[in-house]
């Protein structure tokens, strides 16, 4: 007798398990621990409001608790390195001693017994700053004789402490052949993560263990654990790190706070419980700001428009400090790397620089560098189809990557994909030649219409290989003690006496529906329903040490640890339900919580296994270990996903405005685990990709003071600005995914501001108006036709503007 099929779950949309409690209110954030604890003492940082400057003092009136850089004796800066000779590695203090170096950077440390009393001696404490020039710009402070904002750079490059280069062999060659040389210039604004839940921290002190315990606003609990331990020079174990329901992260939480640092400090100095919830104004001054770029990009392409060669100028402002652990050369070494994108480039030549401004410190923003590389890419070719005069589409089906593996000229290899098929499959969907004629009757009655693609890989679930492949190889050691490899993830899967599932995992989720699609895999595989899996994270006590949750890792990494942790106790219960049975394990499936025998149908439920492991070890097969229990380590190189991007647009040439009336994605990230949860992640990505190309932007003034502190000047969209977004999913497999599925979590941030920008572009070229510069605000698009000549009317009548 053979039963039916056992039921997947993967594949299937189930609702998330970790929405229940949040939706109904009964999440557990940082905000409401603290406000538990009333007997805790509340903090406000002091902040420099001088860009650069000398710093004389910081105090208070008596009766105001101030702690200044002069009360951390001992404590270390922290120190975020990597072992390579393009790279200038520069302390962070954990408070402003001598110097101050941007708007925002923390002088001091007050506390009181109330929120509200901690503002108002705060309001007491005085600052005396001898103003210094800041520079405020990348051009600016790699000019001749710029103003330093560290003493530390390369000799020649002031203010410069990251410098990639490349260049292949055959790249003269290759440019000198080129029929067409084409050139673009592309930048992107500042911006906020702006997670809806600013940074908060509680610090406890257990008087009986002397251990601490911080509840915080993170992504990485245990490399937080580290960075505080180190610089306060503590016994990791004395700090537990707990990451509790967190409201959006995007990056932005995944560096060490300096603020983090000092509470701990505070508290264990006092002996006391600390809470600090930031604020609104403090989030955008102070932490971590993302993707203020300038690429000069050139493309030499054959007549035909193959892509020949590509030079790249690419140019990062990194701010003040460097970011611990992924340091300041996130954004510049990644644009270097993966410039490229979903295309193949023969022969290539880049230059990719940090450089030192003395603004809010920048930190990896979902997508990191990639939304600047794929606007620099898909405009070039945009730019090259009209110098050349060939169709959008068809110069990207020339130049797209076919074949698999694919070695890029940087050294990456990416994994099997499908972007030709991704770009067919959205140009299907599209229905371009309708549009076409659709935007040409909407000339014909003033209105403009655009359409632009954009294609782009998108590199996910990499582990130590690939971060290791950042610096280079050194001898365990002190010097290996400052570098920080990231990479690995390590579950512990536990079934106890009752058949139930806890899995611990070193990720960190946040908000990505992580545990309902880790509790989906394993239940695959130990034949359970998802609800008899609890999935713990994100408490260091609790918890195998892991790199937490960012860079479109968890359900690749996590994932595959977790899906070997299960294969290997689903092995152990088919050993023990066989020898129950009498039958061989290979002979045993797991489903519904039984083990049944499939040729017989006979069966133990599961239940039963496990209780008697625990309670009857004399039963156990070869005096087995009375446990059941599996350890799951998975450390891949990465895989690659990939999509296609298509947006409409309607552009008002007299006000400027933007509607983007429609949003197409092709994408390919593999076995889709819940395409739901997938889905949702395609959806929050392009509505932030979206934010980046036509809203977001963090301003400075002449002096280095932000002045977009708050959400009436700082304009994320709404629902009302984001349009329905239509999803067609491809599905390629690479061994390179032990799950087959490929990260998601950053695409639609990458792809969408290169659509918008290209739909925008193709909307104005009747005004020869081309959008290279994000976000493409009202302003900068009614600038640019100001200044195109000649307009479209003054064109039909042969004059010009």
């Amino acid at each position: 007798m053979s039963g039916a099929e056992p039921p997947t779950w993967t594949g299937r949309s189930l609702p998330r398990l970790e929405d229940p409690a949040i939706v109904r209110g009964w999440g557990r954030y940082v905000a409401d621990i603290a406000a538990a604890d009333r007997g805790c003492l509340h903090a406000r940082f002091v902040r420099s409001p001088h860009a650069a400057g000398r710093l004389i003092s910081v105090t208070a009136p008596e009766g105001v608790t101030l702690f200044t850089a002069a009360d951390l004796v001992g404590v270390r800066p922290i120190h975020a390195v990597l072992n390579r000779p393009d790279f200038v590695a520069v302390d962070t203090p954990i408070l402003a001693a001598d110097v101050v170096r941007f708007v925002g950077e923390p002088v001091g440390l007050v506390l009181a017994a109330s929120e509200a009393e901690a503002e108002d001696a705060l309001e007491l404490v005085e600052i005396e700053i001898e103003p210094l020039p800041p520079v405020l710009s990348a051009a600016q402070a790699t000019a001749p004789g710029a103003p330093l904002v560290h003493d530390a750079a390369f000799p020649g490059d002031p203010n410069t402490v990251v410098d990639g280069r490349l260049r292949t062999d055959g790249f003269d060659e290759a440019f000198a052949r080129a029929d067409r040389i084409v050139t673009v210039q592309v930048g992107s604004a500042r911006q906020s993560a702006m997670p809806l839940e600013a940074r908060a921290a509680h610090v406890s002190y257990d008087r009986g263990s002397g251990r601490s315990t911080l509840h915080a606003t993170v992504q990485m609990p245990h490399v937080t654990r580290t960075g505080i331990a180190d610089a306060l020079g503590m016994r990791e174990d004395d700090l537990r790190v707990v990451a509790p329901d967190v409201g959006g992260a995007f990056g932005a939480k995944m560096c060490l706070a300096r603020e983090d640092v000092a509470l701990v400090w505070a508290s264990r100095t006092l002996r006391r419980d600390i809470a600090w919830i930031e604020t609104r104004e403090e989030n955008f001054l102070a932490a971590w700001h993302s993707r203020e770029q300038v690429y000069d990009v050139q493309g030499a392409f054959s007549a035909e428009g193959e892509l020949l060669a590509l030079r790249g100028d690419l140019v990062c402002d990194v701010g003040a400090y460097s970011c611990y652990p992924v340091t300041w050369g996130v954004e510049p070494l990644m644009a270097m790397a993966e410039l490229p994108g979903a295309y193949r480039v023969p022969e290539y030549a880049v230059r990719s620089r940090g450089v030192l401004t003395n603004k809010c410190p920048i930190a990896p923003y979902r997508g990191v560098s990639r939304p600047i590389q794929v606007l620099a890419m898909e405009r070039l070719m945009d730019v090259a189809a009209g110098e050349l005069g060939l169709d959008p589409v068809a110069i990207r089906e020339a130049n797209l990557i076919r074949e698999f593996p694919h070695r890029s000229p940087s050294g990456l290899v990416l994994d099997e994909a499908s972007h030709l098929e991704t770009l067919r499959a959205a140009v299907e969907l599209a229905g371009i030649e309708d549009f076409r004629a659709r935007q040409a009757a909407a000339r014909a009655e003033g209105r403009y219409l655009g359409l632009g693609i954009s294609c782009f890989a998108e590199r996910t679930g990499y582990g130590t290989p690939a971060f290791a492949a950042r610096s280079r190889p050194f001898r365990l050691g002190a010097r290996a003690a400052e570098v920080i490899t990231p990479g690995y993830e390590r579950v512990v899967l536990t079934m106890d006496p009752s058949a139930s599932v806890t899995l611990r995992i070193g990720a960190s989720p946040h908000g990505q529906g992580l545990k309902t699609t880790l509790a989906q895999v394993v239940c695959d595989e130990l034949g359970l329903a998802p609800g008899a899996v609890r999935v713990i994270a994100s408490d260091t006590d609790a918890t195998p040490y892991g790199w937490g949750s960012f860079a479109s890792r968890a359900m690749v990494i996590a994932g595959g640890a977790a899906l070997l942790a299960a294969q290997s106790l689903a092995a152990r219960l088919r050993t023990l339900a066989a020898d129950r049975i009498g039958a061989l394990p290979d002979d045993i499936d797991l489903a519904g919580g039984q083990a049944r025998r499939r040729d017989t149908g006979e069966s133990v439920p599961l239940a039963a296994l496990a209780r008697d492991t625990y309670h009857n070890a004399q039963l156990i097969p070869d005096k087995g270990e009375p446990a059941l229990e599996a350890v799951g380590l998975y450390d891949p190189s990465g895989t690659f996903a990939n999509a296609c991007h298509i947006a409409e647009v309607e552009v008002d040439p007299l006000t400027g405005q933007v509607r983007v009336t429609r949003f197409l994605v092709a994408e390919d990230a593999g076995r889709l685990i819940n395409p739901a949860v997938v889905d949702g992640q395609i959806h929050g990505g392009i509505a932030q990709g979206l934010a980046n190309a036509l809203y977001e932007e963090l301003i400075y003034d002449e002096r280095g003071v932000l002045v977009t502190t708050s959400l009436m000047d700082y304009l994320p969209p709404t629902i009302a600005e984001t349009p329905a977004i239509e999803i067609v999913h491809l599905e390629t497999i690479s061994p390179a995914s032990v799950t087959g599925a490929k990260g998601v979590g950053e695409g639609g941030t990458i792809g969408a501001p290169a659509a918008i920008a290209n739909a925008i572009s193709d909307a104005l070229a009747p005004f020869g108006v081309g959008v290279f510069h994000l976000p493409a605000t009202p302003h900068r698009i009614r600038t640019a036709i100001r200044d195109a000549s000649p307009r479209p009317r003054d064109r039909e009548k042969g004059t010009a503007s």
